[in-house]
């Protein structure tokens, strides 16, 4: 039986990363995609070593680049002794085998990598189980490629060897793995349901955003706890739930997993329960890296995932962290400007204040004060602008308070 890779120790790799650049994916949009898969790289153990790409309007259905390219990748691998070549796109069962083959090197595809680090970094049971079932999911199509050692050259009669025979036997064993999981993962929801419903009618609010933006930090900040907070990519996985008071209002606050660009359906599907945290949730707290060159990509994301799931409507606060690391643009003043122009230019971010003079006043005189009804601009970090996090937070809950218990006065 072919068995999953545990996750040990290792030395750093070196890699380089491949990326297409087409209609849909111009040069600027793949280079944003390539730095952070080398941000994933770098969080799974790998130092990226240069960066491929090639502008095709549909990838080959053979070896995803053009021959000439992929021939420019293997002498850059052989030259510089790269051991493994990272694709930003997921590639197809016999793209992967034809690219090994060719490489000599291991080729990874952007939801391997993914699927990688959630190995790594997965401490619970509960978190475990939801990790391998999308290991085996994405491993069960790929099978083929594991047993080429076995395969005979020439076919016909007689010519069979024993390879076919192994690859069913399993790929069986791989599918009844996967319903034993999958059937775990329910009585999982189950306990996970009863957990939920066992917290009584406490408003619940649930930290969402994109990954590495400062939700566990911020969740820290809140419920003054120390649950892991790191400057990676999926620092966490599991679910945490801590109880908080704002003044005299309690409330339920729930730390989820980071969404990412070209998420695995895979881990959609497996983190199922994980997400039911946020579809049962009354407040949505979408928490955004404001010094993040592509937080409006990052923004969108998290929203098509809440859609996907059906909680796209709920009250959210738009929490824009990271203040404090905004890089702020130079802009030149132009001659014979009005009085109205100056005051439009700034309002914007990066008018001709510096960093340090630009103080929350500003910040809300920008157009990210009007993404969403209720926007707050913080920095967990330096706590910077908590108080009115903790107030915008306090008037949502209990507009959700008084709605579910109307003859509660002691909120007024």
């Amino acid at each position: 039986m072919l068995e999953l890779k545990k996750h040990k120790p290792v030395g750093r790799e070196r890699c380089v990363l491949v990326g297409i650049i087409n209609r849909d994916q111009d040069e600027e949009k793949s280079r944003e995609y390539l730095e952070e898969l080398r941000f994933l790289a770098d969080t799974a153990g790998a130092d990226t070593m240069h960066m491929f790409t090639q502008k095709l309007s549909k990838p080959d259905p053979r070896t995803f680049l053009g021959s000439g390219k992929m021939e420019d990748i293997k002498g850059y691998v052989d030259a510089e002794n790269i051991d493994m070549v990272v694709f930003d796109d997921e590639l197809t069962p016999s793209q992967l085998k034809n690219i090994e083959a060719l490489m000599e090197v291991k080729v990874m595809d952007r939801t391997n990598l993914i699927l990688d680090i959630f190995a790594a970094r997965a401490q619970t049971s509960y978190a475990r189980t939801q990790v391998e079932l999308a290991q085996y999911q994405y491993l069960l199509p790929r099978l083929t490629r594991m047993w080429t050692h076995l395969e005979r050259q020439k076919g016909g009669i007689g010519m069979r060897g024993p390879g076919e025979t192994q690859i069913e036997t399993d790929r069986r064993i791989i599918q009844q793995k996967i319903a034993l999981l999958k059937k775990k993962l329910v009585k999982i929801d189950v306990q996970m349901s009863t957990q939920r419903s066992n917290r009584g009618k406490l408003s619940r609010v649930a930290l969402v955003g994109y990954t590495n933006v400062g939700k566990s930090t911020l969740l820290n900040l809140l419920c003054k706890t120390d649950v892991l907070a790191e400057n990676k990519l999926f620092a966490t996985l599991d679910t945490t739930v801590r109880k908080i008071n704002i003044d005299n209002l309690p409330l339920l606050l729930t730390d989820t997993v980071g969404f990412i660009r070209k998420l695995p359906t895979q881990l959609v599907e497996s983190f199922k329960s994980t997400l039911d945290e946020v579809r049962e949730a009354d407040v949505l707290m979408h928490v955004v890296d404001i010094s993040h060159p592509s937080f409006m990509d990052h923004i969108e994301s998290v929203n098509q995932i809440l859609q996907e799931i059906d909680s796209q409507d709920k009250p959210t606060i738009m929490v824009f962290n990271k203040i404090d690391a905004y890089t702020f643009e130079e802009v030149e003043p132009e001659e014979d400007v009005d009085a109205d122009a100056d005051a439009d230019a700034d309002a914007q971010v990066g008018a001709e204040l510096a960093p340090e003079q630009y103080d929350l006043e500003h910040w809300k005189r920008t157009w990210m004060n009007k993404v969403g009804e209720r926007a707050v601009f913080i920095s967990a970090q330096d706590k910077n602008n908590i108080d009115e996090l903790r107030r915008t937070l306090y008037r949502v809950a209990a507009e959700i308070h008084a709605a579910r218990f109307p003859f509660d006065t002691f909120l007024y």
